[in-house]
């Protein structure tokens, strides 16, 4: 849901000139600024070929336990291989800046897989060394997905109502929009600051402005 409204959005800012989407199975390119590539991630050198003249890399990637199927060594590979190899060929190939979804409680000596593995992966991106890595940690996202995710149906509507309750440390566990944190991500990514970066609720929405 993200990656399809930040790709809207990239794609219609001036101050991006081409916009590669690095995809696992053929899409038509839809617009004159966007460059399509066909990459195997078990192929690093494929991956790094698509890569070549990247300054900023922007990743939305994520499954769930229901896609997987249950397979934990699945899910690893889809939501920390992926983006770790990506940063790591990035780097080697001259990229500066990392702006990358994550989860709002990831904690590497959490008890909980999910978080558990968005905190590893949040150590090992760190440890790779990108001149600015900015990192996304919402809570429930709101909008509307291709997939059908019946507990978010459900769940979305209350989430709403209860959000305004949550106060004080409790904040950053408020619902946003997928078009919110997607405006933040390509907004942290014109900034020039250098470092590591973390922004839940509050940062999110300063970095999205009036969205």
């Amino acid at each position: 849901m993200i990656g399809s409204y930040l790709l809207d959005r990239l794609l219609n800012d001036n101050y991006f000139n081409t916009v590669k989407i690095l995809v696992r199975h053929p899409q038509p390119k839809t617009d004159p600024k966007m460059e399509v590539k066909l990459v195997n991630y078990d192929d690093a050198e494929s991956v790094k070929l698509a890569l070549e003249g990247t300054d900023i890399l922007f990743c939305c990637i994520g499954t769930t336990q229901k896609n997987v199927k249950g397979d934990k060594e699945l899910y690893r590979k889809i939501d920390f291989d992926i983006p770790v190899k990506a940063a790591r060929l990035g780097k080697e190939v001259g990229c500066s800046k990392m702006v990358i979804v994550s989860s709002v409680g990831a904690n590497g000596r959490s008890n909980t897989f999910y978080l558990k593995l968005k905190g590893e992966l949040e150590e090992a991106l760190h440890h790779i060394g990108l001149d600015a890595m900015h990192i996304m940690q919402p809570s429930m996202l709101l909008g509307k997905r291709k997939e059908n995710r019946v507990g978010e149906k459900i769940f979305q509507p209350l989430t709403k109502i209860l959000s305004p309750l949550f106060i004080g440390s409790m904040r950053k566990y408020r619902a946003i929009e997928g078009k919110t944190v997607a405006v933040a991500m390509m907004n942290a990514a014109k900034k020039d600051d250098k470092g590591f970066f973390r922004y839940t609720y509050d940062g999110i929405k300063e970095l999205a402005g009036r969205f």
